[in-house]
């Protein structure tokens, strides 16, 4: 492992490392003393490792390639929930290592899927270790999105910057950015939860779940928590911070140093949501209510997936497909992206019309944009489209051959490569993960994995190999 790489993972076992610290102070403030034990354990292994890179000897320096550090990356999601997974295997509950890794996969991967049936049998320390680790989960994501910038189009960089590339100082200035937007989201979701009368314990957790996109809830039912029709509403609102680019407020805040391209894929997306609810109240013959509705809207378009315990046999397809679709390209959220389906539709209507009248001039050029769309991040588009199918395809086939009927099968499949938890709008809200068999747990951390990393690992790695210019 290079010194890069140590250091760069070394950030986030110290970040893991000040969690612990924390979760050792509400144990001892609230004496919950039954799985303190365990946080001094991940408090202790995760700062020894983060010391390792300061005993490294320094190499000479030399630029780091982009597949460094797309395997730095792919690391960081392998090693980071062994350091997560230590509170849960030395708990009191008896838990086995391969389900604790489990369970640290689904936390940093903001999956959601859990191997603990009742919620309200868990230490309450141990439900906030579980909510801040997928905190930490969704910062390590728009980390990565920033140590990999040079590898996206200029299309989906401009929410952030004007710049082509990112040389050290620009890194670090645009990752302290995250960390200021990431951290005061938080808290001001949390403030909102607090205003509208819900419980503080269970607003924090609640706050950790929406930004990181998570799906861990501090009860085993949302109706506990969201006893009102106004909740619901609040709720909805509140998930798609999520949904929209991070970078959203900060750009309305320096709304006159910038131009419309940075609001491209955000006016994209409230033209999306705004087209999905009215169709949905238009068209579909659910029988919930509209407040539940809409929260079903709003946790789907974010993969969250989390929900009210409704009646939704009529609708879970649709809200798969709008999981697959997914949100922001900077954002928490999961999905193939609306402005990469956008562009591969409008790059294949430009084909059409280009054939049919071969005299007229056609622009493969986006609203709101400047830039034109390149035939390589086209490619780029429609292999991740590829890649999405050929691996629910295996997920599928490997899931069916573990014993789980083939619906079921095909609908955690997609959940999992879209990292959005099993839900009543999915029609899996009873699905038991404690009881599958070691090797389907083993398959399911993969390509949980490999729905967090995909865009950032896979097609790169193919363009190595088919875009050799």
């Amino acid at each position: 492992m290079s010194r890069f790489s140590l250091i760069y993972l070394c950030v986030f076992s110290f970040i893991v490392t000040i969690f612990s610290f924390l979760n050792i102070i509400y144990s001892n403030y609230f004496n919950l003393y039954l799985n303190i034990d365990s946080y001094i354990y991940s408090l202790i292994i995760s700062f020894l490792f983060g010391l390792t890179f300061l005993l490294k000897k320094k190499n000479q320096e030399y630029k780091i390639s982009i597949y460094e550090k797309i395997i730095t990356v792919f690391l960081g999601y392998i090693i980071l929930p062994f350091f997560i997974s230590v509170p849960y295997y030395f708990s009191i509950y008896n838990i086995t290592f391969v389900n604790a890794y489990f369970e640290a996969v689904s936390v940093f991967t903001s999956t959601g899927f859990s191997i603990f049936e009742n919620i309200k049998h868990l230490d309450e320390s141990l439900i906030i270790w579980r909510s801040s680790s997928q905190w930490i989960g969704g910062l390590y994501f728009l980390f990565s999105i920033i140590l990999l910038i040079d590898i996206f189009d200029s299309n989906l960089k401009k929410p952030l910057t004007n710049l082509l590339s990112f040389n050290t100082s620009e890194t670090l200035k645009q990752s302290a950015k995250i960390l200021i937007l990431y951290t005061f989201l938080t808290l001001g979701i949390f403030i909102i939860l607090n205003i509208f009368d819900i419980r503080s314990f269970n607003s924090f957790n609640i706050a950790m779940t929406i930004i990181s996109s998570g799906g861990f809830l501090p009860t085993n039912s949302l109706e506990i928590i969201l006893n009102s029709k106004t909740k619901e509403i609040i709720l909805s609102f509140l998930i798609l911070v999520s949904f929209f680019s991070l970078f959203l407020s900060y750009n309305l805040f320096t709304i006159k140093n910038k131009n419309l391209s940075f609001f491209q894929e955000d006016i994209y997306l409230l033209i999306y949501f705004g087209i999905v609810v009215l169709l949905f109240f238009f068209l579909s013959n659910n029988s919930n209510s509209f407040t539940e509705t809409f929260l079903s809207i709003s946790s789907s378009i974010s993969n969250i997936g989390i929900s009210l315990n409704g009646s939704y046999q009529n609708s879970s397809f649709i809200f798969l497909i709008l999981t697959i679709i997914g949100g922001s390209f900077f954002s928490t959220s999961s999905g193939i992206r609306v402005v990469k389906i956008y562009s591969l539709f409008k790059f294949s209507l430009n084909e059409l019309a280009s054939h049919a009248k071969p005299l007229n001039v056609y622009v493969n050029k986006l609203e709101f944009s400047n830039s034109k769309l390149e035939t390589n991040d086209i490619n780029k588009y429609f292999i991740s489209v590829l890649i999405f199918i050929f691996s629910l395809l295996i997920l599928s086939s490997l899931l069916t051959i573990s014993g789980i009927n083939l619906e079921s099968a095909f609908k955690l499949s997609i959940l999992t490569l879209m990292n959005t938890v099993n839900s009543s709008i999915h029609g899996l809200n009873d699905f038991n993960f404690y009881e599958l068999q070691y090797f389907t747990k083993y398959f399911l951390v993969i390509f949980m994995i490999i729905g967090r990393v995909e865009l950032l690992t896979l097609l790169i790695i193919l363009k190595k190999f088919l875009f050799k210019n």
